[in-house]
């Protein structure tokens, strides 16, 4: 345990000193070249500076620590620190002459010494690493020539702080590896898992990519570390921006670790709870003008019941206005029946506008669901689609949801799998909460450019329905 806190803390602990260094320079030569200055206006230039550098990637953790690499980007944040002190930290009314030559020299001042520190930094993090203290333990999935290239460019140049302690790969000859051949590729979790290892590096292999890409998204479930070796690599270069680094010639794309995490999921859980609580309150003439139309038009029962599976494959029994006539079909294993010829008037309106899935707010509120995740499916066609469909089964990594990003981008209805699939995959892995509100700001313009049939359309309903057919008033 204690090896796996050091793995995963090693790397990630640079950023946080590279921020301490760049804000104590700023002080430091504030206090050293013109104690004038105004302390507001110092702090305000350290803290610019620091969200400059940030932006520009200079404190993400590196592979290759370089400060000739950097050198351009620091130049940039040492113009923004003395840019802020011209125009906060001098008195207005000295000569501008003055102020000019005073903010100039902080700033020349400023770039020595934050480069300086900087060369200090990455030679006492890079001479950690060559003695083990910082070294992270990595292995490499493909053992084909691009594997074993950069397992032996790590191998020599110890200070890019990746060790590499074997390989997995499918079929290959072990005698001709730099280092041991630990297993096959299914046998990935558990070799990371027995040796304690948090780092690997993806550098194709014998397997589809689509069973590469499921070990890549159980990596990044377990919080791991993962490095992947993009196709057509060799055209490509550092990026800091892209998290891509160079290894002697290859190229490295640094995967950020997946943000659904604990802390995440509560936060997330909180905000389903009152924007569903909210929702059922604001929308409770509307749910009930609805149950009335409903009931007039198809009788009890109002909503109607079904089993769903949602996350990690546990199933729940999802709430809907009813929309149509009871039949003897068996509704769990038919697909698209918004054509049905058992649809009214009522059911085709609220299909058509969502509105029969508002029930569901229920399910978000007790926990079955989110307000934003892949749509629950019924087991007949998730046990169908799963074998069928690359990547179906991954779709379950997190809580279903009321809408999504495959609702969003019309994959509703009678779409196929495959891309709604994808869609759903690509939300899990770049989830955000910001990104979720996007998603219920567009699921809201999305419904408002339904095609209507006319504007009072569901006031009609709702009227009617209060109203009794022709045959209970002639009687």
């Amino acid at each position: 345990m204690q090896q796996s806190i050091h793995a995963r803390s090693g790397l990630s602990g640079i950023g946080p000193l590279l921020v301490v260094s760049d804000l104590v320079a700023v002080l430091a030569t504030g206090m050293l070249v013109d104690r004038g200055l105004w302390p507001v206006a110092l702090g305000t230039a350290a803290l610019g500076l620091a969200l400059v550098a940030r932006s520009l990637g200079l404190y993400q953790s590196r592979l290759v620590l370089s400060v000739l690499e950097d050198l351009p980007a620091l130049l940039l944040v040492t113009l923004t620190a003395g840019l802020i002190v011209l125009g906060l930290g001098l008195d207005p009314a000295a000569p501008r002459s003055d102020a000019l030559a005073r903010a100039a020299s902080f700033t020349a001042v400023l770039a020595v010494v934050i480069v300086a520190a900087r060369t200090v930094g990455y030679a006492l993090l890079r001479t950690g690493r060559r003695r083990g203290h910082l070294m992270h333990r990595v292995l490499i999935v493909g053992a084909d020539g691009i594997g074993t290239r950069l397992a032996r460019a790590l191998l020599a140049d110890p200070s890019t702080g990746l060790h590499p302690v074997g390989f997995v790969d499918d079929d290959v000859d072990p005698r001709r590896l730099p280092a041991p051949l630990l297993g096959d590729l299914r046998s990935l979790p558990r070799v990371m898992r027995d040796l304690g290892v948090n780092d690997v590096v993806f550098a194709w292999g014998a397997r589809t990519d689509d069973q590469t890409i499921a070990l890549v998204r159980h990596c990044q479930m377990m919080q791991y570390q993962v490095f992947v070796v993009p196709r057509f690599y060799e055209v490509m270069g550092l990026d800091r921006a892209r998290r891509v680094e160079v290894v002697r010639d290859v190229s490295l794309v640094r995967l950020r670790r997946w943000a659904v995490r604990p802390g995440s999921m509560l936060v997330k859980r909180s905000l389903d709870i009152a924007a569903s609580a909210l929702a059922l309150v604001l929308l409770a003439p509307v749910l009930i003008g609805t149950a009335v139309a409903v009931r007039r038009e198809l009788g009890s029962p109002i909503i109607f019941r079904q089993t769903r599976v949602g996350r990690d494959g546990r199933t729940f029994e999802l709430l809907k206005f009813r929309s149509m006539a009871a039949s003897r079909e068996q509704g769990d294993t038919t697909w698209n029946i918004d054509t049905s010829d058992r649809l009214g008037p009522v059911g085709r309106f609220i299909r058509r506008t969502g509105v029969d899935e508002l029930p569901q707010l229920w399910n978000i509120l007790r926990g079955d669901m989110s307000l934003v995740g892949p749509r629950p499916e019924r087991p007949h066609f998730v046990e169908q689609f799963s074998e069928d469909t690359p990547g179906y089964r991954h779709r379950h990594r997190m809580r279903t949801g009321l809408t999504g990003w495959a609702q969003v981008n019309d994959l509703r209805g009678d779409t196929p799998i495959d891309d709604r699939a994808r869609a759903d995959n690509y939300y899990i892995t770049n989830w955000s909460l910001w990104g979720d509100v996007k998603i219920v700001m567009r699921t809201v313009r999305t419904v408002a450019r339904r095609e209507p049939r006319r504007d009072d359309e569901m006031m009609d309903l709702i009227v009617e329905a209060g109203t009794p057919p022709d045959s209970a008033r002639a009687g």
